[in-house]
């Protein structure tokens, strides 16, 4: 029974040990830190960004361009009904798409009726005129055998009496009158129907033009290819690709392009705060995910001047334009690109990881092996790494990460901190000078709904940003610099008062 006792109690002793040991080992490798030294050598400052292949030049295949010349049948949208495969190569002259002609054959059908109405109106106006005519042309003859048998009356009344000749002057008279008085309406009636035979004649000429050009349109519905070359659809202002039920409309009417592939660029978007940082001319490193193998460079051709908003995203983002300078027939429009941007290179410089560095306020700083915390100017700094200008030496090791009581480290290298914030200020200064020419460059700010914001420049004069320097807070950061330099005291003395 004491037997079953001890083995008992010894099981239970020995289960606590390896707990003790298991749980205080791992918690002991948790709360110890990474640490790292400090490396010197080049330091690149890279922007990286995805982009996507182009080529620099290239020929629209459109629709037909009588579409937004014609005014009777202008429409919005025209549907794509058929569209080669993207990535066949053509020759000049090769189908390439078929457009929907529903709509203008309903247009057709309209023009076809109002031309049929066009030729009956100038058959019927035609028959109108002509017998009109004639019936005037029939009354001049009728009128002038009249008057000569009026002339005749008067001829043989020379041997009557005075009143039957003068009666008989006068039906002559008024026979001659009625007889001009006809000639006259008749002219008249004759440049009348001259002029609507011209009427109805335009009218319709003009819906035979009609048909004539709906007719042609609708031969050029069968679009192809200006000349050789490989078809890539048509991006649209949203950024998709036109396809097979997408619409065209008379301001685009561009259905796929014909690129030329000796010369390539990659189109990308790089956010509002690395925007700054580049320059036309940067040099490139250019990666292709579907060639990981393959390396080309590059640089930057352009960078717009404004911002813009791509669709299902609420980051600004500016275009940047990076031209390909090797040609290799590998490379495709639309192909995804990785660029690396170089935007600075220092030959020899002191970095530290990003993680190893920390900030206190206005203080950057890392924590030391000797238990310090030790204040460090910083320079540029790129995705994984910044620069140190002082404080640390080569080769010094810091933790990546705060250690245990990492708090309560003294402070060191505070004779830096007024040497840090000039230059802080110095950095404020210029980018407040640059943002200061780049207004006066724009010219004034537009004034959307008479609304300026507050401290904008006027009427195209650059108003430099004032810069406040509050009482309180200065005198807040001369506090906190003197904290800082009795605790680089105590750091020294502290033995001296223990041994006391």
């Amino acid at each position: 029974m004491k037997k079953k006792v001890w083995i008992g109690l010894g099981t239970a002793v020995v289960i606590v040990i390896i707990l003790v040991l298991a749980f205080g080992t791992s918690g002991k490798k948790e709360e110890a830190p990474q640490k790292i030294k400090v490396q010197r050598g080049p330091f690149e400052v890279l922007v990286t960004v995805t982009g996507e292949l182009q080529a620099k030049n290239k020929e629209d295949i459109t629709g037909p361009p009588e579409l937004r010349q014609g005014r009777s049948f202008r429409f919005s949208d025209i549907k794509i009904q058929d569209l080669v495969p993207e990535g066949t190569v053509v020759d000049s002259g090769q189908y390439v798409a078929t457009l929907d002609r529903s709509a203008l054959s309903n247009r057709l059908k309209e023009i076809e009726d109002d031309l049929e109405k066009s030729r009956q109106q100038f058959l019927r106006t035609q028959l109108d005129t002509t017998l009109q005519l004639r019936n005037l042309r029939d009354e001049l003859i009728n009128l002038k055998f009249d008057l000569e048998e009026k002339q005749i009356v008067v001829d043989q009344s020379k041997f009557e009496p005075p009143a039957t000749q003068r009666q008989a002057q006068l039906n002559l008279d008024k026979t001659d009158r009625n007889f001009q008085q006809a000639q006259h309406n008749y002219k008249l009636k004759r440049e009348q129907a001259e002029a609507s035979m011209k009427e109805v004649a335009i009218n319709l000429g003009r819906q035979e033009r009609e048909r004539d050009d709906m007719l042609k349109i609708l031969s050029m519905f069968v679009i192809k290819a200006p000349k050789p070359g490989m078809v890539i659809y048509h991006r649209e202002w949203s950024g998709q690709k036109r396809k097979v039920g997408s619409s065209i409309s008379p301001w685009d009417l561009t259905v796929a392009t014909l690129p030329d592939l000796s010369v390539m660029i990659s189109k990308t978007y790089v956010n509002e705060i690395d925007v700054s940082k580049l320059k036309v001319g940067h040099k490139v490193r250019i990666g292709v995910d579907a060639f990981p193998e393959k390396k080309y460079t590059g640089e930057v051709a352009e960078v717009a001047n404004i911002g813009e908003q791509l669709p299902n995203t609420d980051a600004k983002v500016f275009e940047v334009t990076i031209k390909v300078n090797e040609y290799d027939p590998i490379l495709r429009p639309s192909m995804t690109t990785s660029n690396q941007i170089l935007t600075k290179y220092i030959d020899d410089a002191l970095y530290l990881p990003l993680e190893a560095v920390h900030a206190n306020d206005s203080v950057s700083f890392v924590y030391s092996l000797k238990g310090k915390r030790q204040i460090v100017m910083l320079g540029e700094q790129n995705e994984n790494f910044i620069t140190v200008e002082k404080g640390v030496e080569e080769n010094d090791e810091v933790y990546l990460s705060v250690p245990a009581k990492g708090e309560k480290y003294p402070f060191t290298g505070v004779e830096l901190i007024p040497e840090i914030k000039q230059r802080a200020e110095e950095k404020k200064k210029e980018i407040e000078a640059e943002k200061a020419r780049n207004q006066v460059q724009k010219g004034p700010i537009p004034q959307i709904g008479g609304f300026v914001p507050q401290g904008a420049p006027q009427n195209g004069e650059a108003k430099p940003l004032e810069i406040k320097t509050e009482k309180a807070s200065t005198d807040t950061s001369k506090k906190k610099d003197a904290k800082l330099k009795r605790q680089g005291k105590r750091d020294g003395s502290g033995k001296r008062d223990k041994q006391q």
